[in-house]
């Protein structure tokens, strides 16, 4: 840069003046310019030469594009979750703010810091380590606490998940294992079935619901949220579609046909139990499928603004399952208390047993593409089993080593 004298006349007093030099440093016009800003995160990724977006070139937008209506704001207030889902994730959070209430001063819980997350994790854990809760337990509640969070403001949950880690590691190794509810096999359900009084328009009900059950490998959601409509009866079977369920909550729906069996008799019953919602005028195609009834047979009458409204409680038709096995003797197997996932458990099982490929049970108990848990949860054979691979190797290694055995087991006794 060069120099350039600036020279100006400042008075010195009333009258006159004198010439003062000033010397200072030309600038170039580009050196007052603003330095341009970029926009880079982790997430930036930048090819050779090319520069980051840069901030004075990003959309503007006026603050009615961030408005929403009273309306837009009532629908979004709408649960997106299953009623169990949402009923089990604030009971959860409602324990993790009563926690942060407690703490001296006192823990902000949405959003948490990532330490508040951690001693809340270890707590559960202090509390598991006591006999309260098992590993998995601790983390699901984690696991909804985190999810609870704003996405933006989510603790970092990986310090606790190592401590989880390494206590499941010692839980196991002391002998800990995950309680499951006992598989209701063919045999037992029929037992179930069996005891109860098919005269009668509650017995209508629940032997076609433990049938159900059992047939379509249902969870306690999906019967309680089943339609007319969704289930066709035809001469030689049963087509069920289940319109939604745990992995599948955008309602793509799942359709499929049940052979009818000697042993269930899943038409008959079906059709007994449609002609009881038929004469108590509730067989409209979106009427609930399964009904509460009165101790007389009627139709239990509901608030109009009930949330459900027709529509029984999930945990009702467990409970109701599980009065059936009481009444039939069975409301324990192999030492579980049996449940209404005992149904789907029970349904799996056989299927294992029957040869049943991993993909076709997948598609009947509507489990995720390629997922194992039908296999490695729901895979529950009574007492000790009957699958052994092992007996597939032949005894002694085959006949001629067999006869060898044989042989000097001979000359031994000799």
């Amino acid at each position: 840069m060069s120099v350039e004298r600036l020279e100006r006349l400042e008075p010195e007093s009333e009258g006159a003046a004198d010439l003062v030099v000033y010397e200072g440093e030309l600038l170039d016009v580009a050196d007052t310019a603003a330095p341009v800003r970029y926009i880079v995160n982790q997430h930036t990724m930048l090819a050779p030469g090319e520069h980051p977006p840069r901030a004075d070139e990003q959309p503007v937008w006026g603050e009615h594009e961030f408005r929403l209506t009273d309306e837009d704001v009532a629908d979004l207030d709408e649960p997106d979750l299953a009623e169990n889902t949402v009923i089990n994730r604030d009971s959860t959070v409602r324990a993790f703010e009563a926690w942060c209430a407690q703490q001296k001063p006192p823990h902000r819980a949405r959003p948490c810091t990532t330490t508040t997350y951690t001693r809340y994790g270890l707590h559960l854990i202090r509390l598991g380590k006591a006999g309260k809760y098992v590993p998995d337990s601790v983390g699901t509640y984690m696991s909804r606490i985190w999810n609870w969070q704003p996405v933006d403001l989510r603790p970092d949950p990986s310090h606790f998940k190592a401590r989880l880690r390494a206590w499941r590691r010692e839980w196991v190794a002391a002998g800990g294992e995950v309680r499951r509810a006992p598989a209701v096999t063919i045999g037992y359900n029929l037992r179930i079935i069996n005891a109860i009084d098919e005269t009668t328009n509650i017995g209508k009900r629940d032997a076609f619901l433990a049938a159900l059950a059992y047939a379509n490998l249902h969870r306690e959601m999906e019967l309680a949220d089943q339609l007319v409509k969704r289930v066709r009866v035809h001469p030689t079977g049963l087509f069920v579609t289940t319109a939604m369920s745990k992995t599948d909550q955008t309602g793509k729906g799942a359709g499929r046909f049940i052979k009818d069996r000697e042993d269930l008799q899943l038409v008959r019953r079906a059709q007994a139990w449609l002609d009881v919602l038929r004469e108590l005028g509730a067989n409209g195609p979106d009427d609930p499928l399964f009904r509460a009834l009165t101790k007389k047979g009627q139709l239990v009458k509901y608030p109009e603004d009930r949330k459900r409204g027709k529509k029984m409680r999930p945990g009702s038709l467990n409970e109701r399952l599980q009065v059936l096995a009481d009444r039939a003797g069975v409301p324990y197997i192999d030492g579980k208390k049996v449940t209404s996932h005992s149904w789907r458990a029970g349904a799996n099982t056989d299927l294992i047993e029957a040869g049943v490929s991993l993909q076709e049970r997948n598609r009947a108990g509507r489990w995720a593409d390629g997922s194992k848990t039908a296999d490695t949860v729901y895979d529950r054979p009574h007492g000790v089993g009957t699958r052994d691979p092992l007996a597939a190797v032949p005894l002694y290694g085959g006949p001629a080593h067999a006869a060898v055995q044989q042989a000097r087991a001979e000359e031994t006794e000799a």
